[in-house]
């Protein structure tokens, strides 16, 4: 398991490790300014190194990393920008000192085959001071002249849990995460600053059993229900998709061809009467059933009564957004016992017409909500820049307080059900385009029939469409993937994951 923490869990887990375990916090610098060392001959074999200090233990780290070095026959230098500095980080550059290294207080001229920025730790947050950023865009500079970066633990500049940039960050080639992976690397604009993401154990004891985490190929095989060859359509469930309009007739062609796609035994699609021929023959492996009149849907008992049966329903993409809409969503939500996945539409209606402290204390069915920032953002009544400020603390709170998974959607997603978190990485930015979320709602919604739970469900779509993606921009590039493209890659997807991980 890939552990994702925040600043203030991985200060609790040095501490913890230091006090409660009784390793020198000395030591745990010498070792990650080894790693540091190691990192920076692979990107740099050969040529000066630049390391960038400042007075915390970030800092300390870049002075271990400096006298290593040093002693290694490399011709480095370092620039020394703290405004204080801690104990730690003194003895270590008196002991780079010592070895006869030589300190500046600004950033000298000259080529540079690496720079090693040790200058803001996951602590950080706001804009940097003039001083730090007149540093970073040097830093920056620096390597479009052909150095490359080297950041430790997280770019400086970069908020350490959101991944926020106020002003300006360090560009990296690869940021090394000291002891686990840090959410800032991962959220945000923390993602595009960090480069490659590689982890340093330094043998930091976590004081807890469950942190947020990585989704890999391995979650993914674990989540997916098993497959028997004595087996029957029956026994892979029964995947309702309510979606479709006469204003957007593909939103229910992707999520059903996804849901096709995804190893549900029956997928069905409940859509207006006047747009059901859309579909004819176009996805022959689906059952088509008119929900209500009209080209636009109409809520009725008698219609969604049908509903009731399903293993999983999807609800919402393409539909509109109504007060039809956020009754046939508040219905299933009281009288469905299945898993209920909310998406698009039925959430900005359930937003701007029902009231969730009412609708979610009553019903009956396991429920995900798949909001992208935005939608979120309607449901929580948090603004758009409170919700990307509180990084996984914003949808762990809905998911809490309503007793619900969400998957907030965003350049890396966040699965949460209240007690666990998730966070995905697979993806490409070709899927930020219209369609991709119905791909993720139909697949959502063949996994959840065949018995995944709501949250094992979010954790392996994600991934899946993700993975997909990346795997068609080999073929169409990150420009020209479209919705459809991703469909049409999840079998290699599937095949994918199995393969590895039997190996």
């Amino acid at each position: 398991m890939r552990w994702v923490l925040t600043a203030e869990e991985m200060r609790e887990a040095d501490g913890y490790t230091i006090e409660k375990r009784g390793v020198p916090a000395l030591l745990l610098m010498e070792r990650a300014g080894k790693r540091l060392c190691e990192e920076a001959e692979k990107l740099a074999p050969t040529g000066r190194v630049l390391c960038v200090c400042g007075g915390g233990n970030n800092g300390g780290d870049g002075f271990v990393c400096a006298r290593l070095l040093k002693n290694r026959g490399r011709e480095v230098e370092v620039a020394f920008l703290g405004k204080r500095t801690g104990e730690a980080c003194a003895s270590r550059r008196e002991e780079y000192e010592k070895a006869g290294g030589q300190v500046f207080d600004e950033l000298p001229k000259g080529e540079y085959a690496l720079v090693v920025d040790c200058l803001l730790g996951t602590g950080f947050h706001g804009a940097p001071s003039k001083e730090y950023a007149l540093a970073i865009e040097a830093i920056n500079a620096v390597r479009l002249a052909g150095a490359k970066v080297l950041s430790a633990d997280i770019p400086s500049g970069v908020n350490g849990d959101n991944g926020r940039v106020e002003s300006v960050a360090v560009q990296a080639d690869e940021t090394l995460c000291i002891g686990e992976l840090k959410t800032g690397v991962l959220m945000g604009e923390g993602i595009d600053c960090a480069g490659e993401i590689v982890r340093a154990d330094i043998g930091i004891v976590l004081p807890k059993d469950l942190y947020a985490y990585l989704i890999d190929g391995e979650i993914v095989k674990s989540a997916l229900p098993a497959r028997k060859r004595f087996s029957h359509k029956g026994t892979y469930g029964r995947a309702g998709i309510v979606a479709g309009s006469e204003k957007y007739t593909g939103a229910a062609y992707l999520a059903v061809s996804a849901c096709l796609r995804s190893g549900a035994g029956y997928t069905t699609l409940y859509t207006p009467k006047a747009v059901l021929p859309h579909y004819i023959l176009k996805a022959p492996e689906a059952i088509l059933q008119p929900l209500c009149e009209g080209g636009e849907l109409v809520f009725s008992k008698e219609a969604f009564l049908g509903l009731l049966s399903c293993d999983s329903i999807a609800y919402g993409m393409g539909t509109g957004v109504s007060k039809e809409v956020a009754l046939g969503a508040r219905y299933l939500l009281e009288n469905y016992e299945g898993k209920l996945i909310l998406d698009a539409d039925a959430l900005h209606s359930l937003s701007a017409f029902e009231n969730l402290d009412e609708v979610f204390a009553h019903k009956k069915c396991a429920v995900l909500l798949t909001p992208h920032i935005k939608e979120f953002s309607r449901l929580s009544g948090e603004s758009v820049q409170s919700v990307l400020d509180g990084g996984i603390r914003a949808p762990k709170a809905f998911a809490e307080k309503y007793g619900v998974t969400v998957l907030l959607k965003n350049a890396v997603s966040v699965v949460c059900d209240g007690a666990r978190t998730a966070l995905n990485c697979a993806g490409t930015s070709g899927q930020a385009k219209g369609g991709s979320g119905d791909v993720l709602a139909g697949l959502l919604a063949g996994l959840c029939a065949q018995g995944a739970s709501a949250f094992e469900s979010a954790c392996a779509g994600a991934y899946l469409t993700g993975r997909s993606a990346e795997l068609a921009k080999e073929k169409f590039g990150e420009y020209a993937l479209t919705a459809s493209d991703i469909i049409s890659y999840l079998p290699v997807a599937f095949v994918e994951i199995f393969q590895k991980c039997a190996r």
